[in-house]
């Protein structure tokens, strides 16, 4: 996996993804990653305002903006996924903050099963803030169960359409690993450093969540199961994992 580039007017780095979202940040010494999740779901132009709002009233700059969490209405079509995309993509462009033409925010997006927004929204966000004394802190964005940079999800998928206990073992196996590669890739970091770790399905995990997930240590603090589809169809299992000290919740609003 590529090496992480800096973000210097952010205080993170980052490993670099698609161009939807970067694989996963991390906070540059002197700085720490904080993680503010919505009460509700905010749509996405008022969310984008809401953010930067918040980091206005932080004294951060747009560029501190690292990591978000969105939640989407149901899985799109390849097509569809692209496009949406393309609109996330500009409003990072407008805010400046693509590297080199590198997209360095790490991003989760699932389509919750019961109750879903009626079209995409904002769930969390992170950012930097200085802190001289903070402790390594990171995001590793979303994946699901195929390799990212390819034309199309659906030829890379794993364990294509089966989702008995075999097959989503298949696919959880992999996320973990590329979870693995991903906080290795950020400098170091695993299952040991995490402060919250989801998976994001709606096959049941517990044929393999002893084997799979706790025995390596990704439950150490808990696994928070979202009842949520990956945002592209065919995919059946997703996983996200963060190191941030500290986290809140703005009230909707």
């Amino acid at each position: 996996m590529a090496s992480t580039i800096a973000v210097s007017a952010g205080g993170f780095r980052f490993v670099p993804g698609v161009f939807q979202y970067s694989a996963g940040v991390a906070a540059e010494p002197g700085f720490r990653i904080e993680r503010i999740r919505f009460a509700e779901p905010v749509p996405l132009a008022e969310g984008f305002a809401r953010i930067a709002a918040a980091l206005e009233a932080a004294g951060r700059p747009k560029a501190a903006f690292c990591a978000c969490e969105l939640r989407s209405p149901e899985p799109f079509t390849e097509d569809g996924f692209r496009a949406f995309n393309h609109e996330y993509g500009q409003v990072l462009t407008g805010w400046g903050l693509f590297v080199d033409g590198r997209n360095p925010v790490a991003r989760s997006n699932v389509c919750p099963e019961v109750s879903p927004p009626p079209a995409p929204a904002f769930h969390a966000f992170c950012y930097t803030v200085p802190d001289a004394d903070a402790p390594p802190s990171f995001v590793v964005a979303g994946s699901g169960e195929a390799a990212e940079g390819h034309a199309n999800y659906r030829d890379h998928i794993v364990a294509l359409g089966d989702t008995s206990p075999a097959g989503l073992r298949e696919k959880a196996r992999w996320v973990l690993g590329e979870m693995e590669r991903r906080m290795a890739a950020l400098g170091g970091f695993g299952w040991a450093d995490t402060t919250a770790v989801q998976a994001y399905t709606v096959h049941d995990i517990h044929p393999f969540l002893a084997d799979e997930v706790a025995r390596r240590s990704a439950a150490r603090h808990g696994l928070t199961w979202q009842f949520c589809r990956p945002p592209v169809r065919d995919l059946e299992y997703e996983m996200d994992c963060r190191g941030v000290p500290l986290e809140r919740v703005l009230p909707a609003g």
